[in-house]
């Protein structure tokens, strides 16, 4: 595997995990579809510059219709991952939601893509890790057993978004048109989703706070709908420059920054088995970026 799609796979990893803790914080204290709405309004005004500023516009085709479809899914599988961390624990949250790496193995397994042995031994490896660094807990009150379902759903969102905006463009400028397709899509279908939530007479502002408490968040609103935009393109070049097989599973390591950041910001302790997973999660690094 080429060294600079492991370092943007990582990297995306590195995006992912921050953008989820984030928007698990955020949500404990506003609606989770306000969180999803206001940070990818965030992102939407962001690409617009950056496509107008490189000419992305040039590189619109059809590929374009993988990014709404993309900008679609989206949506669902953040208002899922992110009331499934409210609900918490991140223990159940962070680990399970890793396994959407399935959906683009899958697809690079369909296309021809076949890791060689030790690249073989660092997806097992790396993929057990991820499970056990995220500290799985299975046991409890019924709304764990919600987090899990949540949780898978939005799993098979995001792997299904990562097959997704791979294939929605080639080239840097068409990858900036891409997500910024995709981010306008996730802006409307979230929008309206929220919009027929308050006709329905559900919260959409905070309890405590509200409007103020939203503008006091901006900064962190627009952090983590950057940081996952950001994450989604260099995923993307990842998966353009090595195996799609390969590149997943490097990506979806971000359940280990997500509980790392638990550690640092809301220290919270590592369990041995959060610990064993860290390192497995290393040492399956290593094996797929040298594989």
């Amino acid at each position: 595997m080429e060294v600079p799609s492991a370092l943007f796979a990582l990297a995306t990893s590195l995006l992912w995990g921050l953008a989820d803790f984030g928007g698990g914080l955020l949500t404990r204290r506003m609606p989770a579809l306000t969180v999803v709405v206001v940070s990818q309004s965030v992102a939407v005004v962001v690409l617009g510059a950056i496509v107008v500023a490189t000419g992305g516009w040039s590189e619109a085709g059809p590929q374009l219709w993988f990014a709404v479809g993309a900008g679609l899914v989206g949506p669902v599988a953040m208002l899922a991952f992110y009331k499934a961390l409210a609900l918490g624990p991140m223990g159940v949250v962070s680990p399970l939601g890793s396994l959407g790496v399935a959906v683009p193995v899958g697809v690079g397994l369909v296309l021809g893509e076949r890791p060689g042995p030790l690249q073989l031994a660092g997806i097992l490896v790396a993929v057990a890790g991820v499970v056990l660094a995220g500290g799985p807990q299975f046991r409890g009150a019924p709304v764990q057993r919600q987090a899990v379902l949540l949780t898978l759903l939005a799993a098979f969102g995001f792997g299904a978004v990562m097959a997704l905006i791979s294939a929605a463009s080639t080239t840097l400028t068409g990858l900036f048109l891409a997500l910024f397709v995709q981010r306008v899509t996730n802006v409307a279908a979230g929008g309206t989703a929220l919009y027929v939530s308050a006709r329905r007479g559900a919260r959409v502002l905070p309890e405590e706070g509200g409007v103020g408490l939203i503008w006091l968040s901006l900064p962190a609103l627009a952090f983590v709908g950057l940081a996952d935009v950001a994450a989604n393109g260099t995923y993307s070049l990842a998966a353009q420059h090595g195996p799609v097989t390969v590149a997943a599973v490097l990506a979806s390591l971000y359940p280990v920054i997500t509980a790392l950041a638990a550690r640092g910001v809301l220290s919270e302790r590592l369990r041995g088995v959060q610990a064993a997973g860290a390192g497995l999660a290393l040492v399956g690094t290593v094996l797929l970026a040298t594989g």
